[in-house]
């Protein structure tokens, strides 16, 4: 994917920060006046930011008032989306996609990506609270930290937007990697086949952009540290 200018993209995403913009299911910026739907964390009880078309939860039909708790299934229909947090953690679950939720006490433990397309972003976890994010060809150890991914019979797609995360190969305990990232510096493919020790592969930046990064750190109250040119392990809280 194509970054925008720098110039523009920054001032968009500090828009977003601030509530000024959202992004549109086609992806595209729009004044949040003209949505009548403003960014912002959520309140306790809430779960769904936005969601659309065909989205279940364990099994039955969501709407922006079903709550998703840290042990839930999350189901995508073709040209659907729900974009939700649970805890200090966020996502968008695209089109076609499963996602299979497991922790306690509203801290999720652990992610599993069974089809589809997820971006994530996690806050910070003390030593015990270990997070684990799953694939068909991966597990993502996760530490604090944005990843988008994609899960395919035959590889996975692991963007590590910003942070520390530790990949390891499904099948291959020798492959296995520990990305540390400012800004989508080491996209990943894993794959489902290959040699020993050689399944982590570079890829693209793809599939996602900042500004949905922006907008679902806002949900839990945060904002992309790339905004400010904060540490990119330390996510700053939002002021408004």
């Amino acid at each position: 994917m194509k970054f925008i200018d720098d110039p523009r993209r920054q001032f968009l995403i500090k828009a977003l920060s601030m509530g000024a913009y959202a992004v549109t299911s086609a992806g595209f910026m729009q004044p949040v006046w003209a949505m009548g739907k403003v960014p912002k964390e959520l309140v306790p009880g809430k779960s769904i930011y936005d969601l659309k078309g065909t989205v279940k939860v364990n099994g039955k039909q969501a709407d922006e008032d079903t709550f998703i708790s840290e042990n839930a299934t999350v189901e995508t229909g073709a040209n659907s989306h729900v974009i939700f947090a649970v805890g200090k953690d966020a996502f968008i679950l695209r089109d076609n996609s499963k996602l299979k939720l497991e922790g306690e006490q509203t801290v999720l433990k652990s992610i599993s990506l069974l089809t589809g397309k997820l971006l994530s972003v996690f806050g910070k976890r003390a030593k015990k609270e270990k997070l684990k994010v799953s694939t068909s060809t991966a597990t993502i150890g996760i530490r604090g930290t944005g990843v988008y991914v994609e899960s395919e019979q035959d590889k996975s797609y692991v963007c590590t937007c910003y942070g520390t995360a530790d990949l390891q190969s499904n099948t291959d305990t020798k492959s296995i990697e520990r990305v540390v990232s400012k800004h989508h510096d080491s996209p990943r493919y894993v794959m489902a086949k290959g040699a020993e020790g050689e399944k982590i592969k570079p890829a693209p930046m793809k599939g996602h952009d900042d500004d949905e990064l922006a907008l679902i750190e806002a949900l839990v109250g945060r904002t992309v540290p790339f905004a400010s040119g904060d540490d990119y392990n330390t996510p700053r809280k939002s002021s408004y």
